[in-house]
């Protein structure tokens, strides 16, 4: 069953969704509160993004962050291109059930498996940020960069289609399978979901090994045809109540 994470990226203490990973809204001025209102609406984990130290790879917003996931009772992701293994502990420090690093991670194998070794690889996710599937820092194609990253011994991916994050564009329905396919990981689609109906494209991935999606804008914009979509799961009425 495909698990729905509602998404939260903190920049200068506000929430916000960027565009294509630069241009961005800001929905509240209070990350925490939002937390908390996903929760309410019967989210089952939070993906939260730490947008102000992507940059230099760290956590900034860590006081934070730490409030957020103890004013919740669900599981909590923290991603922002995370870079070196004391930016992890940190995060799990923090109380993260999974940390979210960067492609670059792999290009230092030892540090990658020293992150592994001590967190677990069902903890440590790849961040993969890629433009129709080529990661543009690197040239690399996405998949080689999954399969590289499953030879070092991370278990999951988290895709970000950078041109598509933020639009509602749409999602790139041919790369995540091939990811699936060639990979054999678990992957997290991440940007471009517009609604419901695409929603269910994606979970016709998941035989494929797309199990869950990080949505931002399509929620807090209400483009759901019931914004209580987890309601609307126990219920019965679609299959997006998978467990983290």
């Amino acid at each position: 069953m495909l698990l729905v994470i509602p998404a939260i990226e903190i920049k200068d203490g506000c929430c916000v969704q960027q565009v294509q990973g630069v241009e961005g809204h800001q929905y509240a001025s209070d990350p925490v509160s939002m937390a908390k209102l996903w929760r309410t609406e019967n989210a089952k984990s939070l993906h939260v993004t730490d947008l102000d130290g992507v940059p230099d790879g760290r956590l900034v917003n860590s006081d934070m962050i730490r409030l957020l996931i103890e004013a919740v009772d669900i599981p909590v992701e923290i991603g922002g291109s995370l870079g070196s293994f004391e930016a992890v502990k940190e995060g799990f420090d923090l109380g993260a059930y999974r940390v979210v690093v960067g492609s670059k991670v792999i290009e230092r194998p030892d540090e990658a498996q020293r992150m592994i070794d001590t967190f677990g690889a069902s903890k440590v996710v790849l961040g993969i940020d890629a433009v129709e599937g080529i990661v543009p820092a690197s040239g690399w194609d996405a998949v080689m960069v999954a399969v590289n990253a499953k030879a070092i011994g991370f278990r999951r991916v988290l895709y970000t289609d950078v041109r598509l994050d933020g639009t509602m564009r749409g999602v790139n329905l041919k790369v995540l399978r091939d990811l699936g396919e060639k990979t054999g990981m678990r992957i997290t689609a991440s940007g471009g979901i517009t609604g419901l109906e695409e929603l269910l494209q994606v979970q016709d991935l998941e035989k494929v090994g797309i199990d869950s999606v990080v949505i931002g804008r399509a929620l807090y914009e209400n483009k759901f045809s019931c914004q209580g979509l987890w309601r609307r799961c126990e219920a019965g009425s679609y299959p997006y109540t998978a467990r983290v």
